[in-house]
Protein backbone atom coordinates (compact mmCIF):
# COMPACT_ATOMS: atom_id res chain seq x y z
CA UNK A 1 0.00 0.00 0.00
CA UNK A 2 1.22 3.55 -0.74
CA UNK A 3 -0.18 7.35 -0.07
CA UNK A 4 0.83 10.58 -2.39
CA UNK A 5 -0.73 13.77 -1.11
CA UNK A 6 -3.05 15.68 -3.69
CA UNK A 7 -3.34 19.60 -3.85
CA UNK A 8 -5.44 19.66 -1.13
CA UNK A 9 -3.33 17.65 1.29
CA UNK A 10 -5.88 14.73 1.42
CA UNK A 11 -3.92 11.36 1.17
CA UNK A 12 -4.76 8.98 -1.39
CA UNK A 13 -4.11 5.47 -0.54
CA UNK A 14 -3.20 2.96 -4.01
CA UNK A 15 -2.08 -0.51 -4.37
CA UNK A 16 0.92 -1.50 -6.83
CA UNK A 17 0.38 -5.17 -8.35
CA UNK A 18 3.65 -5.41 -10.66
CA UNK A 19 4.39 -8.61 -12.92
CA UNK A 20 8.40 -9.57 -14.10
CA UNK A 21 8.60 -7.90 -18.02
CA UNK A 22 5.47 -6.56 -17.84
CA UNK A 23 3.69 -5.90 -21.31
CA UNK A 24 1.78 -2.64 -20.06
CA UNK A 25 0.66 -0.77 -16.78
CA UNK A 26 -2.81 -0.62 -16.16
CA UNK A 27 -4.20 2.17 -14.13
CA UNK A 28 -7.77 1.09 -12.54
CA UNK A 29 -10.44 3.67 -11.73
CA UNK A 30 -13.55 2.68 -9.43
CA UNK A 31 -16.76 3.69 -9.80
CA UNK A 32 -18.50 5.81 -6.98
CA UNK A 33 -19.23 4.26 -3.20
CA UNK A 34 -17.33 1.71 -3.71
CA UNK A 35 -12.85 0.89 -3.83
CA UNK A 36 -10.24 -0.56 -5.50
CA UNK A 37 -10.26 -3.42 -2.88
CA UNK A 38 -13.62 -4.55 -5.38
CA UNK A 39 -11.48 -5.46 -8.46
CA UNK A 40 -9.29 -8.68 -6.75
CA UNK A 41 -9.93 -10.79 -9.52
CA UNK A 42 -9.87 -8.30 -12.81
CA UNK A 43 -6.59 -7.11 -11.34
CA UNK A 44 -5.13 -10.93 -10.62
CA UNK A 45 -6.32 -11.51 -14.38
CA UNK A 46 -4.26 -8.62 -15.58
CA UNK A 47 -1.32 -9.99 -13.85
CA UNK A 48 -1.61 -12.86 -15.13
CA UNK A 49 -1.63 -12.09 -18.48
CA UNK A 50 1.47 -10.22 -17.98
CA UNK A 51 -0.13 -6.52 -16.97
CA UNK A 52 1.35 -4.60 -13.93
CA UNK A 53 -1.76 -2.78 -12.22
CA UNK A 54 -1.65 0.43 -9.92
CA UNK A 55 -5.37 0.81 -8.19
CA UNK A 56 -5.90 3.97 -6.06
CA UNK A 57 -9.12 4.75 -3.78
CA UNK A 58 -10.43 8.10 -4.99
CA UNK A 59 -11.19 10.85 -3.07
CA UNK A 60 -13.67 10.08 -0.12
CA UNK A 61 -14.00 6.63 -1.14
CA UNK A 62 -12.67 3.34 0.77
CA UNK A 63 -9.34 3.77 2.68
CA UNK A 64 -8.41 7.27 0.71
CA UNK A 65 -12.30 8.23 2.24
CA UNK A 66 -12.18 6.91 5.36
CA UNK A 67 -8.16 8.70 6.53
CA UNK A 68 -9.87 11.87 5.06
CA UNK A 69 -13.30 11.63 6.86
CA UNK A 70 -11.64 10.40 10.08
CA UNK A 71 -13.18 7.41 10.33
CA UNK A 72 -16.45 8.07 9.58
CA UNK A 73 -17.64 5.62 7.49
CA UNK A 74 -20.78 7.81 7.27
CA UNK A 75 -18.91 10.03 5.06
CA UNK A 76 -17.98 7.52 2.51
CA UNK A 77 -18.41 8.66 -1.09
CA UNK A 78 -18.13 12.50 -0.23
CA UNK A 79 -15.13 14.17 -2.14
CA UNK A 80 -14.62 16.75 -0.14
CA UNK A 81 -12.36 20.13 -0.79
CA UNK A 82 -12.58 20.70 -4.74
CA UNK A 83 -15.10 18.33 -5.47
CA UNK A 84 -15.29 16.94 -8.61
CA UNK A 85 -12.33 19.01 -9.76
CA UNK A 86 -10.15 17.82 -7.35
CA UNK A 87 -11.35 14.19 -7.81
CA UNK A 88 -10.14 14.15 -11.63
CA UNK A 89 -6.82 16.72 -10.67
CA UNK A 90 -5.89 13.72 -8.06
CA UNK A 91 -6.05 10.77 -10.57
CA UNK A 92 -3.92 12.87 -13.21
CA UNK A 93 -1.22 13.19 -10.81
CA UNK A 94 -1.37 9.35 -9.85
CA UNK A 95 -0.48 8.94 -13.52
CA UNK A 96 1.78 10.74 -13.45
CA UNK A 97 3.26 9.03 -10.71
CA UNK A 98 2.62 5.72 -12.28
CA UNK A 99 4.57 7.08 -15.47
CA UNK A 100 7.90 8.28 -13.56
CA UNK A 101 7.66 4.85 -11.83
CA UNK A 102 7.68 2.85 -15.28
CA UNK A 103 9.41 4.60 -18.26
CA UNK A 104 8.76 3.56 -21.61
CA UNK A 105 6.05 1.17 -20.79
CA UNK A 106 2.56 1.80 -22.47
CA UNK A 107 -0.17 2.55 -19.95
CA UNK A 108 -3.69 1.75 -20.15
CA UNK A 109 -6.79 3.57 -18.71
CA UNK A 110 -9.32 0.90 -17.32
CA UNK A 111 -12.10 2.96 -16.07
CA UNK A 112 -15.74 1.32 -14.91
CA UNK A 113 -19.22 3.38 -13.98
CA UNK A 114 -18.41 6.83 -12.52
CA UNK A 115 -14.10 5.81 -12.97
CA UNK A 116 -15.10 5.52 -16.76
CA UNK A 117 -16.27 9.15 -16.84
CA UNK A 118 -12.87 9.99 -14.92
CA UNK A 119 -11.02 7.72 -17.69
CA UNK A 120 -12.79 10.25 -20.18
CA UNK A 121 -11.95 13.53 -18.89
CA UNK A 122 -8.33 12.08 -18.43
CA UNK A 123 -8.65 11.22 -21.65
CA UNK A 124 -9.65 14.81 -23.10
CA UNK A 125 -7.01 16.42 -21.23
CA UNK A 126 -4.00 14.63 -21.63
CA UNK A 127 -4.44 11.92 -24.78
CA UNK A 128 -0.56 11.95 -24.83
CA UNK A 129 -0.18 10.53 -21.83
CA UNK A 130 -2.47 7.20 -22.25
CA UNK A 131 -1.93 4.18 -25.00
CA UNK A 132 -5.37 2.43 -24.55
CA UNK A 133 -8.18 2.88 -22.73
CA UNK A 134 -11.39 0.32 -21.64
CA UNK A 135 -14.09 1.59 -20.46
CA UNK A 136 -16.91 -0.27 -18.38
CA UNK A 137 -20.02 0.10 -17.78
CA UNK A 138 -19.80 3.63 -18.74
CA UNK A 139 -22.05 6.29 -20.76
CA UNK A 140 -22.07 9.18 -23.09
CA UNK A 141 -22.00 11.84 -20.63
CA UNK A 142 -25.12 13.91 -21.83
CA UNK A 143 -28.51 14.53 -21.21
CA UNK A 144 -30.65 12.02 -22.66
CA UNK A 145 -27.88 9.37 -22.81
CA UNK A 146 -27.03 9.27 -18.62
CA UNK A 147 -30.35 7.60 -16.51
CA UNK A 148 -30.06 10.59 -13.18
CA UNK A 149 -33.01 8.84 -12.24
CA UNK A 150 -33.28 5.74 -10.03
CA UNK A 151 -31.07 2.83 -11.66
CA UNK A 152 -32.78 0.06 -9.61
CA UNK A 153 -36.42 0.90 -10.95
CA UNK A 154 -36.84 -1.86 -13.11
CA UNK A 155 -35.82 -4.35 -10.56
CA UNK A 156 -38.65 -2.04 -7.64
CA UNK A 157 -40.26 -5.56 -5.94
CA UNK A 158 -41.38 -6.27 -2.69
CA UNK A 159 -37.97 -7.13 -0.12
CA UNK A 160 -35.54 -5.65 -3.37
CA UNK A 161 -32.31 -4.63 -1.61
CA UNK A 162 -31.90 -1.83 -3.87
CA UNK A 163 -28.57 -2.55 -5.48
CA UNK A 164 -30.12 -5.88 -8.01
CA UNK A 165 -28.56 -3.14 -10.77
CA UNK A 166 -25.52 -3.83 -10.15
CA UNK A 167 -25.26 -7.43 -10.96
CA UNK A 168 -27.79 -10.72 -12.04
CA UNK A 169 -26.09 -12.11 -9.53
CA UNK A 170 -27.68 -11.02 -6.77
CA UNK A 171 -25.10 -12.20 -3.78
CA UNK A 172 -23.12 -9.18 -5.66
CA UNK A 173 -25.52 -6.47 -4.00
CA UNK A 174 -25.49 -8.02 -1.11
CA UNK A 175 -22.00 -7.95 -0.61
CA UNK A 176 -21.70 -4.14 -1.82
CA UNK A 177 -24.20 -3.24 1.66
CA UNK A 178 -22.11 -5.26 3.62
CA UNK A 179 -18.62 -4.01 2.59
CA UNK A 180 -17.65 -1.64 5.61
CA UNK A 181 -15.70 0.48 2.37
CA UNK A 182 -18.92 1.03 0.21
CA UNK A 183 -21.72 3.10 0.43
CA UNK A 184 -25.27 2.73 -1.34
CA UNK A 185 -26.12 6.92 -0.89
CA UNK A 186 -26.83 7.63 -4.96
CA UNK A 187 -24.37 9.66 -6.57
CA UNK A 188 -26.91 13.30 -6.62
CA UNK A 189 -26.74 13.10 -2.90
CA UNK A 190 -23.03 12.91 -2.60
CA UNK A 191 -21.55 14.72 -5.25
CA UNK A 192 -24.35 17.88 -4.80
CA UNK A 193 -26.02 19.24 -8.27
CA UNK A 194 -22.85 21.51 -9.19
CA UNK A 195 -20.50 18.32 -9.34
CA UNK A 196 -22.49 16.12 -10.57
CA UNK A 197 -23.47 18.82 -13.63
CA UNK A 198 -19.97 18.98 -14.05
CA UNK A 199 -19.67 15.31 -15.26
CA UNK A 200 -21.63 16.07 -18.53
CA UNK A 201 -19.43 16.65 -21.49
CA UNK A 202 -18.48 14.91 -24.79
CA UNK A 203 -15.42 13.07 -25.88
CA UNK A 204 -13.07 16.06 -26.71
CA UNK A 205 -12.91 17.34 -31.04
CA UNK A 206 -10.33 16.13 -32.89
CA UNK A 207 -7.72 14.50 -30.11
CA UNK A 208 -4.72 14.87 -32.34
CA UNK A 209 -3.45 11.09 -31.50
CA UNK A 210 -5.08 7.66 -32.08
CA UNK A 211 -6.06 5.79 -28.99
CA UNK A 212 -7.37 2.29 -29.35
CA UNK A 213 -10.42 2.46 -26.95
CA UNK A 214 -12.37 -0.28 -25.57
CA UNK A 215 -15.99 -0.39 -24.51
CA UNK A 216 -17.91 -2.68 -22.48
CA UNK A 217 -21.51 -2.92 -21.54
CA UNK A 218 -24.13 -4.70 -20.31
CA UNK A 219 -27.34 -4.95 -22.07
CA UNK A 220 -29.29 -4.80 -18.68
CA UNK A 221 -27.18 -1.63 -17.68
CA UNK A 222 -29.34 1.29 -16.41
CA UNK A 223 -27.00 3.52 -16.16
CA UNK A 224 -26.67 4.25 -19.77
CA UNK A 225 -26.86 0.78 -21.33
CA UNK A 226 -26.05 0.16 -24.82
CA UNK A 227 -27.64 2.37 -26.86
CA UNK A 228 -25.75 5.06 -24.40
CA UNK A 229 -22.44 3.30 -25.20
CA UNK A 230 -22.83 3.62 -28.95
CA UNK A 231 -23.20 6.55 -29.00
CA UNK A 232 -20.27 7.37 -26.93
CA UNK A 233 -17.99 5.10 -29.52
CA UNK A 234 -19.63 7.57 -32.42
CA UNK A 235 -18.42 10.57 -30.42
CA UNK A 236 -14.75 8.91 -30.35
CA UNK A 237 -14.85 8.14 -34.02
CA UNK A 238 -16.53 10.96 -35.73
CA UNK A 239 -15.57 13.64 -33.12
CA UNK A 240 -12.25 12.46 -31.61
CA UNK A 241 -10.99 11.03 -34.82
CA UNK A 242 -10.52 7.22 -33.27
CA UNK A 243 -10.15 4.43 -35.78
CA UNK A 244 -9.80 1.82 -33.01
CA UNK A 245 -12.58 1.70 -31.32
CA UNK A 246 -14.39 -1.75 -30.11
CA UNK A 247 -18.01 -1.90 -28.65
CA UNK A 248 -18.97 -5.29 -26.83
CA UNK A 249 -22.39 -5.65 -25.04
CA UNK A 250 -23.14 -8.55 -22.40
CA UNK A 251 -26.55 -10.02 -22.86
CA UNK A 252 -28.38 -10.45 -19.71
CA UNK A 253 -25.84 -8.57 -18.07
CA UNK A 254 -26.77 -6.05 -15.63
CA UNK A 255 -24.03 -2.83 -14.59
CA UNK A 256 -21.04 -4.49 -12.92
CA UNK A 257 -20.13 -7.03 -16.06
CA UNK A 258 -16.93 -7.53 -13.89
CA UNK A 259 -18.77 -8.88 -11.12
CA UNK A 260 -21.27 -10.78 -13.37
CA UNK A 261 -22.15 -14.33 -14.28
CA UNK A 262 -20.28 -13.43 -17.60
CA UNK A 263 -17.30 -11.93 -15.84
CA UNK A 264 -14.93 -14.59 -16.64
CA UNK A 265 -15.80 -13.92 -20.19
CA UNK A 266 -15.44 -10.49 -20.10
CA UNK A 267 -11.91 -9.96 -18.20
CA UNK A 268 -11.27 -12.73 -20.64
CA UNK A 269 -12.02 -10.30 -23.89
CA UNK A 270 -9.86 -7.36 -22.29
CA UNK A 271 -7.17 -9.56 -21.62
CA UNK A 272 -7.54 -10.16 -25.25
CA UNK A 273 -8.55 -7.10 -26.75
CA UNK A 274 -4.70 -5.36 -24.26
CA UNK A 275 -2.77 -8.26 -25.76
CA UNK A 276 -3.18 -7.88 -29.14
CA UNK A 277 -2.24 -4.25 -29.39
CA UNK A 278 0.77 -4.79 -26.35
CA UNK A 279 2.97 -7.63 -27.63
CA UNK A 280 4.73 -9.66 -24.70
CA UNK A 281 8.03 -8.18 -23.49
CA UNK A 282 10.78 -10.16 -24.99
CA UNK A 283 13.94 -10.99 -22.18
Amino acid sequence: MGEFIDAYGIAIVYDVHPVDEPRAVVQLLHGVGEHAGRYGATIAALNAAGYTVYADDHRGHGRTGMKQHHGDATKLGRLGPGGLRAAVAACWRFTELIRAENPGLPLVLLGHSWGSFLAQMLLDRHPEAYDAVVLSGSALRWPGSLNSGDLNAPWKAKGAMGTEWLSSDLAVGRAFIDDPLTTVTPLMKLFGPLDAARLVGRPRAHLGRDVPILLLVGRDDTVGGPRSVHRLAAEYRRRSGLSDVTTLVYPDARHEILNEVVQDDVRADIVAWLDARFPARTP
